[in-house]
């Protein structure tokens, strides 16, 4: 297919997406189907179109004064990828499989496709309803953040010690051109193409043999920040595909018990293959069996119990732009009630002394320190473990992540500004011995 061919699709994908509100890897696969001659490196770039759109649709429609998906697309090329208005205009000619000309209004906008006078939801490509709740968080610098959040995530490896040594698997991975993270000892990243098309690692020997495994640093710092104990007990409540859990085994060197457990046992499928790719030998998958308590024998006895708790996801919109603009009110309250029964339930299992580590891949406070403060409220037994205490366990790099991270009295938050990461909010609370 011709560069234009694939812009073509891409118009077309967006617009499917507009008229059925599904999600766009769900479109790009139907779109696949139907359309057999397009080749991988075809459907890849395609893919990059669509998900470098979704990721500035507001700053986009803003720059063309539509929300139509042509529209969104051109406006795409001039502010994320910065091409000129005779390059777009070279690849809407018209031609066959191409869009079509530009009109002259389009060739005015996108001649000067400035925000300047913008909302701070549209210069920050968010949706405006989650502006008050933003701000509340990151205060002026809430255009900052979101404009980060807009922008490609990397591709982030961590390295399982529990199957290779740190400088061997470094050096396999040379060709990849992995550079060490910031924070994270044991993470790597590399960089996309220029089209933020991602190498296949999946395919590497290193990652066959369980070696490496795709993490992004954010969430590799707050299985750190946990801190599992070898030998320790511990539950992982809502495991889900099992990425925490396989970092846990290797920080505990495979001694002691993880227990591995989520409410949706569709969730749970993809970590027994992936347990024993890495290696891993002190888990126990304890998977939901209808209306039977799978873990009432853990009570009272868990030296640490992890909740990466279900969420909004607004600190993965990097990754997942597309659900940034599906996400909805509602959506924002069903999982706070999620949240706030998951956590009451979690601390039945916490021993005294021992701690709750509560995770979320979310920026807003309502789904962080709120049900943080929720908690201690009601178990007065817990407290929070103050984030200049719960960063020594990265030793060296701890300061280096209190100093750039956004700390609480409730927690530690993460966002691809301030710390390159995913946003993650972490913290760790402990009761009474």
């Amino acid at each position: 297919m011709t560069p234009a061919a694939r812009l073509s699709a891409a118009i077309e994908i967006l617009a499917d997406l507009a008229a059925r509100r599904r999600p766009a890897a769900d479109a790009l696969k139907d779109w696949g189907l139907s359309h057999r001659f397009a080749g991988s490196g075809d459907r890849a770039a395609i893919a990059g179109i669509l998900y470098d759109t979704l990721r500035r649709r507001a700053s986009a429609a803003h720059v063309m004064g539509s929300e139509e998906p042509r529209a969104l697309v051109l406006g795409m090329l001039a502010l994320m990828r910065g091409l000129s208005v005779d390059a777009i205009a070279a690849l809407a000619d018209g031609a066959r499989f191409a869009p079509a000309p530009l009109s002259e209004a389009e060739r005015a906008r996108l001649a000067d496709p400035s925000l300047q006078g913008a909302p701070p939801f549209v210069r920050g490509d968010y949706p405006q309803w989650l502006h008050a709740s933003l701000r509340h968080v990151f205060g002026d610098s809430v255009v900052e953040e979101g404009a980060a959040l807009a922008a490609r995530a990397p591709l982030d490896l961590r390295i399982n010690t529990l199957k290779g040594e740190p400088e061997a698997v470094k050096a396999e991975l040379s060709h990849l051109h992995p550079e060490p993270c910031r924070f994270s000892p044991l993470a790597l990243r590399i960089k996309l193409d220029s089209e933020g098309k991602a190498p296949p690692v999946s395919a590497e020997p290193a990652f066959l043999r369980g070696e490496v495994e795709v993490q992004d640093e954010g969430s590799q710092l707050a299985a750190i920040l946990a801190r599992p104990v070898p030998g320790g007990q511990v539950l992982d409540l809502c495991a889900g595909a099992g990425g925490k859990t396989l970092e846990f085994a290797a920080l505990m060197d495979n001694k002691g018990q993880i227990y591995a457990h989520d409410s949706d046992i569709r969730r749970l499928k993809p970590m027994h293959e992936r347990l024993a790719r890495a290696g891993v030998r002190n888990v126990q998958v304890r998977s939901p069996r209808g209306a039977e308590d799978v873990l009432h024998d853990l009570e009272g006895r868990m030296d640490l119990v992890l909740v990466d708790a279900p969420c909004t996801g607004t600190g993965t919109w990097r990754r997942n732009p597309d659900a940034k603009w599906r996400v909805r009110p509602g959506a924002l309250a069903q999982r706070t009630a999620e949240q706030a029964k998951i956590l009451e339930e979690a601390a039945h299992y916490v021993r005294p002394g021992g701690r709750l580590a509560y995770v979320t891949c979310s920026l807003l406070d309502e789904e962080n320190g709120a049900q943080v403060r929720a908690l201690l409220s009601k178990r007065e037994d817990f407290h929070v473990v103050p984030p200049n205490e719960t960063v020594l366990s990265l030793g060296t790099h701890g300061q280096a992540l209190a100093d750039a991270a956004l700390t609480s009295r409730e927690g530690i938050l993460m966002t691809p500004r301030r710390t390159g990461t995913d946003g993650f909010f972490v913290s760790v609370m402990k009761r009474a011995g």
